[in-house]
């Protein structure tokens, strides 16, 4: 089923099969602010309360599924590639780091819906050029930006596409900045939860949070190692923010990339799948103190354009002119 809905005073397309409900704000980003799967009682992310409404609209990177373009923070605001400077503003002054970009919080238009046999299909589109310059205005370029949702009985399969419309190359770095919910069942204890994640290296970062270059093993920190292995880390509790090179882990005897979090009194799994475009991740919980935890997939390293090292390291990647660039990301419940 697909219905088109008013929710807190956004249109929202709601999605829902015979297991699994999901909520899309087209208007805010395209961002799908609830996954519920029914059958096991599991919400997976952050969804703003009534009350919480007016902070999802200043600060939508910390509800649902957030698209980040660029992802994470740009020392100074400011880069160059191929002959052009790019601006930012500064986000956050006492850093003097632009944050998040903004297409997150960009009007995206609803182009396709369709369901068959039970299974959904949503696409909505962002269109960035000259006189739509809620992007272009810091990023000169004419591209489309393209989320497709597939909800089916096995959980959400979400595909974002990036199309250079220009004729000269175009700098991408995208990540999603995710929140999910710590407890996802109700009466859950969050002492309870565990976190794995699909990681190798963790990047040295500098008073600015910026990475310094140096990548160093996770062994050097326990807290953070525990996410390669199968006990997990507490995700809560503790501040944690940590950026790290994307490596695959072994679960279920296979090689994984993504996230898991781990109801331990339940032995309920939540994924999170993503793809080998996903280079590195962050992981932050907001001081700790807060029922949610974000594992962040970036397709490059945070302050990936000015980093002085090989791109096979950072990430950084360019969409060739009339050339297109897309990662999938898959969330379910085991």
């Amino acid at each position: 089923m697909i219905r088109k809905i008013e929710w807190n005073g956004f249109a929202a397309v709601k999605m829902e099969t015979a297991v699994y409900e999901a909520l899309l704000l087209p208007e805010m980003g395209a961002n799908l602010v609830r996954l519920y799967n029914k059958v096991k009682n599991v919400d997976f992310v952050r969804t703003p309360k009534p009350e919480e409404v007016e902070h999802f609209k200043a600060h939508p990177q910390v509800y649902g599924l957030p698209l980040l373009l660029p992802p994470n923070r740009i020392e100074d605001g400011t880069y160059t590639y191929n002959g052009h400077t790019y601006h930012y503003p500064i986000t956050i002054p006492d850093q003097h780091n632009h944050h998040h970009g903004y297409i997150k919080s960009q009007p995206f238009t609803v182009t396709r819906c369709e369901e068959h046999d039970g299974k959904i299909f949503v696409e909505a589109v962002f269109f960035s050029n000259l006189f739509n310059d809620g992007v272009f205005f810091c990023f000169p370029h004419n591209f489309e930006c393209r989320m497709a949702f597939r909800l089916t009985d096995e959980g959400l399969e979400h595909t974002v596409t990036f199309v250079n419309l220009d004729d000269m190359e175009m700098p991408l770095g995208m990540g999603y900045h995710t929140p999910i919910n710590v407890p996802f069942i109700p009466g859950g204890n969050k002492d309870d939860y565990r976190l794995r994640m699909s990681v190798g290296k963790k990047w040295i970062l500098s008073e600015r949070l910026l990475p310094t270059g140096e990548l160093v093993p996770l062994e050097e920190d326990e807290d953070v190692w525990r996410l390669r292995t199968p006990e997990g880390m507490k995700p809560v509790g503790k501040t944690l923010e940590v950026h790290m090179t994307a490596e695959p882990i072994e679960v279920d005897g296979k090689p994984y990339h993504g996230a898991v979090m781990t109801d331990t009194k339940s032995g309920l799994r939540l994924f999170y799948e993503v793809d080998d475009q996903i280079k590195h991740w962050t992981f932050w919980n907001n001081r700790g103190g807060v029922d949610w935890a974000c594992p962040e997939p970036m397709s490059w390293a945070i302050n990936a354009p000015n980093l002085k090292l090989p791109k096979e390291v950072t990430g950084f990647t360019a969409v060739p002119p009339k050339g297109s660039w897309s990662t999938t990301c898959k969330m379910y419940v085991k």
